[in-house]
């Protein structure tokens, strides 16, 4: 597991929760859970359909995915706003990573499949959760290197938007981290190069009125289970702002580092634009 980005500041301090905060996540959570595994039951029997009669391709399952994010910040009463126009066209997705809110807040806007380490894979409940929703997962493994670029390439002409967060780390949702070129080296390839776009997104997210301007971010050893009741707990919600800036053209950068930088300078650009509460 790679490490996590980790901050010389204290962790924002929230103090215990209510009587009335206790309520909240109770009802939020129970609501939160229902819609989440009932989404997945119903993605879970529609992909046996769905698979044999369309393959890769996945017309009917994404919109589950998408309903289930929205109604979340539905549920939370979370405003979850986005500006700029996701790309039709073929491609790829990068944005920057603060917390595990990032995979409402970008599937709510768009039908988009990540891309995770492998480890994750085996994570209880967020494994499952992932490869029911057709996340790739991928090695650090140099020797797997040729077939894991394939999986890139069939499902990328598949018209699948694969998304990852090249700062390989979530951090405060503060700033954004130097991008790690790796994984762009797949949109080279020759089948590829040519034929499709990477889209940098920006996530900015608000704190609730009076709360830590780090409220929603998820870094360090920040237990999951905690973060999650913090964020429950609020009787007033936050928001999160969803920038999408204009696609990249791969064939248009000589490499992956150029690519990457440009992909970094775009969304560091959004991040700065927009206020963090």
């Amino acid at each position: 597991m790679s490490a996590r980005w980790d901050s010389d500041d204290p962790d924002p301090q929230v103090g215990p929760i209510t009587a009335l905060g206790w309520l909240r996540v109770v009802l939020r959570g129970v609501a939160l859970a229902v819609v989440v595994f009932g989404g997945l039951a119903l993605l879970l029997i529609l992909r046996l359909i769905e698979r044999p009669i369309y393959g890769l391709h996945r017309p009917v399952t994404p919109h589950i995915t998408q309903f289930v994010c929205r109604s979340a910040f539905r549920i939370l009463g979370m405003r979850h706003l986005v500006e700029g126009t996701p790309m039709q066209a073929r491609g790829a997705v990068v944005a920057n990573h603060t917390s595990w809110l990032d995979i409402f807040s970008l599937n709510a806007a768009k039908r988009i499949y990540f891309v995770s380490k492998s480890e994750v894979a085996g994570w209880p409940g967020i494994g499952w959760l992932a490869r029911a929703t057709g996340t790739v997962f991928i090695e650090r493994n140099r020797a797997r290197a040729k077939e894991q670029t394939k999986v890139f390439e069939d499902r990328l002409l598949a018209g699948h938007k694969l998304l990852f967060f090249p700062e390989g780390t979530s951090t405060d949702g503060l700033q954004v981290l130097p991008f790690k070129t790796t994984l762009f080296q797949a949109f080279f390839a020759e089948n590829l190069k040519d034929e499709i776009a990477v889209q940098p997104v920006t996530l900015v997210y608000q704190a609730p009125v009076g709360m830590d301007p780090r409220f929603y971010g998820w870094w360090g050893d920040m237990s999951f289970g905690a973060h999650l009741l913090t964020t429950l707990a609020p009787a007033r919600q936050g928001a999160v702002i969803v920038t999408y800036h204009a696609p990249l053209q791969v064939a248009d950068f000589a490499d992956r580092k150029a690519l990457a930088l440009a992909c970094e300078r775009a969304v560091r650009a959004g991040h700065k634009a927009l206020p963090a509460d």
